[in-house]
């Protein structure tokens, strides 16, 4: 079976706005199927490559224990979590997720990247996402997304 992404909403579909900056800005539920053999940990990417200056980033997740199947709606918005998953830091400078937040009447994308890696990074929290995506070269054994649109 293939490593898969699922969350709230349809691929390429309309993204609830409590996960926006018009709602309460809290990151959406993902689940996903069993990585394959051989991963160690699990790290996420979420962005917006349709902004204005170049893709931004929404969040930087990474050192997820492989087992877990999912991520709850609402995460906390800290450096590391209970589970030892660490946070980096998005374009906007904070840690943890934030939501899509478009220019009034534009349209984006964001696209959630679920990498399955046969390491852990070990990255201090509050690394970004060009860092991990170092950290991560050579060590991607599969890697599954789902996207979603946004508009004001």
């Amino acid at each position: 079976m293939a490593f898969r992404l699922t969350t709230a909403f349809e691929n390429s579909g309309l993204i609830p706005e409590q996960f926006t900056c018009d709602g309460t800005d809290i990151s959406p539920e993902l689940t996903w199927t069993e990585p394959p053999p051989g991963t160690k940990a699990l790290g996420l990417i979420m962005d917006d490559p349709d902004a204005s200056g170049g893709t931004f980033v929404h969040w930087v997740l990474y050192d997820l224990p492989p087992d877990t199947g999912r991520l709850a709606e609402g995460l906390a918005k800290t450096r590391q979590l209970a589970n030892g998953v660490r946070q980096g830091r998005n374009d906007f400078g904070k840690i943890g997720y934030s939501g899509p937040c478009p220019p009034k009447g534009a349209s984006h994308r964001y696209i959630f990247k679920l990498y399955a890696l046969d390491a852990k990074m070990n990255l201090k929290a509050g690394v970004s996402k060009s860092g991990l995506e170092r950290a991560m070269k050579g060590h991607i054994l599969a890697q599954a997304e789902i996207s979603g649109r946004y508009w004001h």
